[in-house]
């Protein structure tokens, strides 16, 4: 029989194993996704070079384009097989802060009740920054947490650490 108590430390188990793969797949959607878009579209940083945040204000518009494309596209697959996790995480932290700052924060706002109203998908002039507040809230429990058991990050942990108990 299935008591409560079973069934808690079988979610456990199979939490350690999900929960961290389940935020990979929807991180490495996400921004594999903005990173195609970038790869295949055209280049509208320089329209918003003067919104970007310290230092990125100050290298050009094209090299902007390129970091955050290829950041996005290398990140994401990084983060869908779990390796090199916490760093990619925090590379697309970067990315998403930027982002934020430069094209979903809103441009005035005079009290939190303005500020609150950009918190929504589409931009009815009080910003949109929902979907950026959503990735960060994915990417922080990788960069803590590390990608999980299903993960290379894991299996070269395993790896590493039996060799050196040796």
């Amino acid at each position: 029989m299935l008591t409560l108590k079973t069934l808690h430390l079988h979610l456990d188990r199979a939490g350690l194993w999900l929960a961290p793969l389940t935020l990979r797949l929807f991180i490495a959607w996400e921004f594999f996704e903005s990173g195609l878009e970038k790869f295949n579209g055209q280049n509208w940083f320089e329209d918003i070079q003067d919104k970007f945040p310290f230092p990125f204000d100050h290298l050009p518009a094209t090299l902007n384009w390129e970091l955050s494309m290829w950041v996005e596209l290398i990140g994401a697959l990084a983060i869908l097989l779990g390796f090199g996790t916490r760093i990619s995480a925090l590379a697309l932290i970067v990315v998403t802060v930027v982002a934020t700052a430069a094209v979903h924060w809103p441009a005035d706002w005079s009290s939190l009740s303005e500020l609150a109203q950009g918190y929504a998908i589409t931009n009815k002039g009080f910003g949109n920054f929902k979907l950026p507040a959503i990735y960060l809230a994915a990417l922080l429990p990788l960069v803590f947490a590390g990608a999980g058991r299903l993960s290379v990050d894991a299996a070269l942990a395993s790896r590493f650490w039996q060799r050196r108990d040796r």
